[in-house]
């Protein structure tokens, strides 16, 4: 019997686009525009969704400006991950949840919980690679990621999520496969020009190289005061032989969709031998500590 799931990816621009609006009052108004699209994929029978990086707020990191700390909260316990808890046991979907993550004073992380269909609260994946560079200053806000590459088995699949700039790092790509990653989820923010080319050559390439599937989503619009450029959205699903299976808009607040037949991990996997004929024994420099 084909075992197949149906996916979803919410891609959103923020609501409440005013400089003048506090830091409190924009993570509310995002997260209310979010409620009816992730209704909207209770409704469609979506089983695995995904929202995208720190979803309750803008993209922040053009600032360094600590007064975006007050939206980071506790990870499972805070109120966002209990509140979508509840809408993952309503309508029996297992979702990503990406929130900006308060460990302790001065402590933080870009993390994204994993919830199970029933509510559970499965673990959490804290985003490793952090950028440091014009317009992206993640570094001021996020500590890098000591969790490792995590994978959890939902109702539905096993999955595994990379977050946004991990994507350009082909070593966590391959050991969330090694781990067991059916679905690969990848929330992101990122803008026209600096990497829109990559945006549809890498992460294929990763489905490609581990033989599992990738479910990537990006937000759309223009954020202010920052306006560092255009979230181009292109929210995407692609199978283990690099397809896409459904593509969102550039511009449009949407729910994209898509069904994945997981006994095709299977059957490209006895095609393309890649963890049968990988040789880590000579890999050895690639752990060194090298420039």
């Amino acid at each position: 019997m084909a075992r197949k799931v149906i996916g979803g990816l919410i891609q959103c621009s923020n609501p409440l686009n005013d400089p003048s609006a506090s830091v409190l009052q924009i993570r509310d108004a995002m997260y209310e525009k979010h409620l009816p699209f992730i209704e909207e994929a209770g409704k469609k029978g979506v089983q695995i969704l995904c929202l995208q990086e720190v979803f309750n707020t803008p993209y922040f990191c053009p600032s360094q400006d600590a007064k975006w700390c007050d939206t980071a909260e506790a990870v499972p316990n805070g109120p966002t991950v209990q509140r979508l808890a509840e809408y993952a046991k309503k309508y029996q979907m297992a979702m990503i949840v990406p929130v900006y993550e308060r460990e302790q004073a001065g402590v933080y992380y870009n993390t994204a919980a994993v919830i199970d269909a029933d509510g559970t609260y499965l673990g959490k994946y804290r985003k490793n690679h952090i950028p440091q560079t014009n317009g992206f200053w993640e570094k001021y806000f996020f500590k890098p990621g000591n969790l490792g590459y995590p994978t959890f088995q939902t109702r539905y699949a096993k999955i595994g999520v990379y977050i946004c700039y991990d994507r350009h790092f082909p070593e966590g790509a391959r050991l969330l496969g090694l781990n067991g990653a059916e679905i690969v989820f990848n929330p992101s923010a990122t803008v026209a020009g600096l990497s829109q080319y990559l945006w549809k050559l890498e992460q294929p390439a990763h489905a490609v190289a581990n033989g599992y599937y990738i479910a990537a989503s990006n937000r759309v619009g223009t954020e202010a005061p920052w306006n560092i450029g255009k979230f181009y959205g292109t929210s995407y699903f692609c199978d283990p032989r690099g397809n896409f299976l459904a593509v969102g808009s550039e511009d449009r607040d949407e729910l994209v969709v898509a069904e994945m037949d997981l006994d095709v991990i299977e059957e490209v996997r006895r095609t393309w031998q890649f963890y049968r004929d990988r040789r880590p024994e000579t890999y050895e420099d690639m752990v060194k500590l090298l420039p």
